[in-house]
């Protein structure tokens, strides 16, 4: 198999583009989240917090006399904390969604283990001598 139809495998194959879509999505949905971080979220919740440190915005948090910004990182935590919480969300109803489809299927009966299956022989075979 050639270099390139080799390739051509690989990334067709549906889980290579099931990812590929996923980090589009991703990355789109990680835009909402800091948009939400930045502009509902921080001045909602921290602007008190802000003012009395007479900043506008959380990124200018720094400790005074160095350059560690640790209003990027305040940040940074508010917003993977909000990704978690909604991958959470978003998996918990999935997994919910999922459950209800398994419970909703018709469970087949097991087929008889050999065991039963020979006891079953042997309880005829003495059925029918006793008659």
């Amino acid at each position: 198999m050639g270099f390139i139809s080799e390739f051509k495998a690989f990334a067709l194959r549906g889980n290579v583009l099931d990812m590929a879509v996923g980090v589009v999505i991703g990355g789109a949905f990680g835009k909402i989240v800091s948009s939400l971080v930045d502009d509902i979220i921080t001045p909602a919740i921290l602007t008190p917090a802000l003012k009395a440190a007479h900043l506008t915005n959380i990124q200018d948090l720094v400790i005074p006399g160095t350059g560690i910004k640790y209003g990027m990182f305040v940040s940074n935590v508010i917003t993977f904390l909000i990704v978690a919480l909604a991958l959470f969300i978003v998996i918990k109803m999935i997994n919910r969604v999922n459950k209800k489809q398994e419970e909703a299927k018709p469970s087949m009966p097991h087929p008889p283990s050999k065991e039963e299956v020979l006891l079953t022989e042997i309880r005829d075979i003495l059925k029918n001598n006793q008659k």
